[in-house]
């Protein structure tokens, strides 16, 4: 890359320093929450299934599992995961290291430990979104506009934030993507892939589907895109791509015939080092199917304008990877009026794109990298809503799945907003630019893309109106629902400042008798010292007319109507006598 000047580096360093900013800010002032605490547990080696199930427990025996563990090595790591989760153990092996350089925080991991990994690997994704951009495209403006979308990506603040393992796989998905890249420039010219690229590749893949299964569908989408741009190569027009090339080509597009067989032999060696990785991991994914670990994300049976819900949050997540405004802002009408303007920003910025993207198509342009990024996003998007639609798992439902296609997003609003011939980014990037920074600081700020559960409003609740010592019960399934007490118990150790006792909790187990755990309750209730306040989390699916009947027995009254936030419904009674 000999055209990359001080001046592209200095911008480079400083679209880093922003992010470095954007990412890291505010990581200890989010509450944690489920998936968030199973990254710790597993990453320290240690198992959900210490903390006792069916019988009251105190606040620092739920938290146990938070506490490093100096016995614990990559055994227990990979052992405790494989057995009790649905992810391969990648990046939980590198946070087991990780985790190892800082100090406890009152005994326990603290949120900065847990999230600023993720956040690092945020950060390391704008420099090699520049690289990405440069190799699909050969153009150092398209690159430095490329990271700087990264560095203020909403989205990716939001992924960034998170104790989990998506920034990782983006790296993987932007390395993978720019190896493709690398081979389509190759095969075009009738040269073989070189031996070090496609080793290279083929480990990318490996280090991929090692840290989160759903790579596979970033695999699948390229290979998508890898057949559209070899049918274009032979003159035949696919998903947009024109067959007519700029006049520094070879006057002749390669036949089948005509290239040479070393060329196919190398991406076919990728193609069977990919599959081979992937299939080492087959017996866990086949495992993992249909649990209730992800019986979530499974919807059968819509109806009406529930059919459109998917389109709608591929498109609402898409948005958010350059616009965000504070949608979750506790002023109702700020919310509403963010929503409308989002909209109307997204609207405007819509004729920029297709004007951008029409250009680009045309001589004397290479329209092959905008080829190449828009057959991948196509792809993706249909391998998204064909698992929705036929598969009835509904990808769109979490955004955070996005990371999948998110690089390719960002690197073809870049080439779509700069202008063919402009040396610089144009004042409507510039623009642009400053929108994204307003929705990165509402990320930050927690004015829109809060956290999936919010266990500090539900402590919150409690301390206000909690009169004696509290018991936190909840119907338990799976590491789930005490990752949702985890959440409960460490706010409260948050905070510190109620004039209340720590409260106890209950996971009563729910098997195939959803009555099972309406016992377990109604022993804890008759065993509690009186008085006390009970607060029932996500008990719902046990028969209401019984641990309604079963409440009144013993002698609990209604105090706290039910209420619900993300990832909670709870509701309070008293129990006097």
């Amino acid at each position: 890359m000999k055209e990359l000047s001080r001046f592209h580096l200095g911008f480079l360093l400083g679209c880093a320093m922003v992010g470095s900013i954007l990412r890291l800010g505010g990581l200890a002032t989010k509450p944690l929450w489920t998936d968030e605490f199973a990254t710790i547990v597993f990453s320290l080696g240690n198992s959900f299934r210490t903390i006792p199930l069916d019988r009251v427990i105190a606040l620092p025996e739920l938290l146990q599992p938070l506490q490093p563990n100096p016995q614990a090595g990559f055994t227990d790591v990979v052992q405790n995961l494989l057995r009790e989760s649905n992810h391969p153990p990648l990046y939980f092996l590198l946070t087991h290291l990780w985790l190892q350089v800082f100090p406890t925080s009152g005994g326990y991991v603290s949120e900065l430990a847990a999230r600023s990994l993720p956040a690092i690997f945020g950060v390391l994704s704008i420099p090699a979104t520049f690289w990405l951009a440069w190799v699909v495209f050969r153009n150092l403006t398209i690159a430095q506009v490329a990271a700087a979308f990264t560095a203020l990506s909403p989205f990716g603040i939001y992924l960034a934030q998170e104790a989990r393992h998506y920034t990782l796989s983006v790296l993987w998905v932007i390395a993978s993507l720019g190896c493709l890249a690398i081979a389509v420039h190759h095969v075009r010219y009738y040269r073989p892939l070189p031996w070090g690229i496609s080793l290279a590749w083929i480990v990318v893949n490996a280090l991929g589907i090692a840290t989160h299964y759903f790579f596979l569908l970033t695999l699948a989408a390229a290979g998508i895109a890898l057949l559209c741009c070899l049918l274009c190569c032979l003159g035949i027009s696919c998903l947009g791509i024109s067959p007519r090339l700029s006049s520094c080509l070879p006057s002749a597009f390669p036949t089948w015939s005509s290239v040479p067989t070393v060329v196919w032999q190398r991406l076919l060696i990728v193609a069977g080092g990919t599959v081979a990785s992937a299939l080492v991991w087959l017996p866990w994914i086949i495992q993992t199917q249909d649990t209730e670990l992800t019986r979530w994300i499974t919807h059968t049976g819509r109806s009406g304008v529930e059919w459109l819900a998917p389109i709608g949050n591929l498109l609402a997540s898409g948005i958010t990877m350059l616009y965000l405004l504070p949608i979750q802002a506790p002023n109702r009408t700020v919310a509403i009026a963010s929503i409308v303007g989002l909209l109307l920003i997204t609207l405007a910025t819509l004729p920029l794109l297709w004007r951008g993207f029409r250009q680009r198509r045309q001589p004397p342009h290479d329209p092959m990298g905008l080829g190449l990024l828009s057959s991948f996003l196509i792809g993706a998007i249909a391998l998204f809503l064909g698992m929705t639609y036929f598969v009835s798992t509904d990808l769109t439902s979490a955004f955070r799945y996005s990371f999948v296609y998110f690089p390719a997003v960002l690197v073809l609003l870049a080439s779509c907003l700069t202008p063919p011939a402009s040396a610089s980014p144009p004042r409507q990037v510039l623009l642009i630019g400053i929108l994204s920074l307003v929705g990165a600081l509402t990320v930050v700020t927690n004015l829109s893309y809060q956290k999936t559960h919010r266990p500090d409003l539900v402590v919150q609740a409690i301390q206000q109106q909690s009169q004696a010592p509290a018991l936190v019960a909840s119907v338990h399934r799976t590491h789930g629902q005490t990752g949702r007490l985890m959440g409960i118990a460490w706010e409260w150790h948050r905070r510190q400042e109620s004039s209340l006792p720590p409260p106890h909790f209950l996971l009563a187990h729910q098997g195939p008798n959803s009555d099972a755990a309406l016992g377990v309750l109604e022993r804890a209730i008759a065993a509690q010292p009186r008085p006390f306040d009970l607060w029932l989390v996500e008990f719902r699916s046990v028969n209401q007319e019984m641990l309604a009947g079963m409440l009144k027995q013993q002698q609990c009254r209604l105090a706290a109507p039910r209420r619900r936030v993300d990832g909670y419904r709870w509701e309070g009674y008293a129990c006097r006598r």
